[in-house]
């Protein structure tokens, strides 16, 4: 059982290809050190003021910052990647369009205990959905170098095909381990978890997550980012938000018109 890692220039076809086998990989050195930096400089402030996790789920030493389209102006880019959204059109092709589902980092701090493995998108009220089916694909960048040491994100590669509602422990998986600005992709099926922090430093990382465009967001991005914002963000980042009509009929406003008219007529199409 291992994780597979691709190179920075490997297509989404053949990246879509190892998740239909293994259900994750880590695509190497995706992001420049300069931007890893840029990232970091801009959400340190709110990674500050971020608080502690609450229960043994979200992490009681793990610290989340959300709402990276307004905080950091370089995170967009890495949300619009093209690799990412090549694979993410083929892992969600399913349905006729995919949005941006979750944006956050996540800051597991020295001492946090293992996080309970489970499925992203258990998320969606436990449903049972059919097996093979994904809701969501997920990416986890390294802001940070991920080891086992530090809490690199633990998965079982292969789950996606397992049953449902399965109980795994630590031990079952392995560590996604991944060097600063490389990245982990994993299906929504896909059993994981964060692992536990034993050194002295915090383990950072950045998820963007995708899911079918006839599904509730995770995270809202029409509240996550106000109208002065809005008004500076390219056309395909607001559709891909989901400012756009999806899956034929869903998300129109006034009988019909293209939801992006609230924010910006100007982009709306003839």
């Amino acid at each position: 059982m291992r994780v597979e890692h691709l190179a920075a220039t490997t297509e989404p076809a053949i990246v879509q290809e190892v998740l239909e086998r293994d259900g994750c990989c880590v695509i190497d050195h995706m992001l420049a050190p300069e931007t890893l930096e840029n990232i970091l400089n801009e959400l340190q402030p709110h990674m500050n003021e971020a608080p502690y996790g609450e229960d043994d789920f979200d992490g009681r030493n793990t610290r989340r910052c959300g709402g990276l389209v307004a905080r950091s102006e370089t995170s967009r880019s890495v949300i619009m990647h093209p690799t990412i959204l090549g694979t993410a059109e083929r892992a969600l092709s399913h349905a006729t369009k995919f949005q941006l589902h979750c944006t956050q980092t996540i800051a597991v701090g020295p001492g946090s205990q293992a996080q309970l493995i489970h499925r992203d998108q258990w998320a969606f009220d436990q449903f049972a959905f059919p097996s093979g089916f994904d809701t969501t694909f997920s990416t986890m960048w390294a802001l940070t170098d991920f080891t086992e040491e530090n809490g690199a994100t633990r998965v079982i590669p292969g789950s996606h095909k397992f049953a449902d509602k399965q109980e795994y422990q630590i031990s079952d998986t392995i560590p996604a381990e991944m060097s600063a600005g490389s990245v982990l992709l994993y299906t929504g099926s896909l059993y994981h978890g964060a692992g536990a922090n034993c050194t002295n430093e915090e383990r950072i990382g950045m998820i963007i997550h995708y899911s079918l465009g006839w599904l509730r967001q995770e995270e809202n991005q029409y509240l996550s980012v106000p109208q002065d914002i809005l008004a500076t963000l390219p056309e395909d980042l607001l559709r891909l938000m989901g400012y756009d009509i999806a899956c034929y009929s869903l998300g129109f406003i006034d009988g019909g018109q293209d939801p992006i008219a609230a924010i910006r007529p100007e982009l709306v199409r003839s």
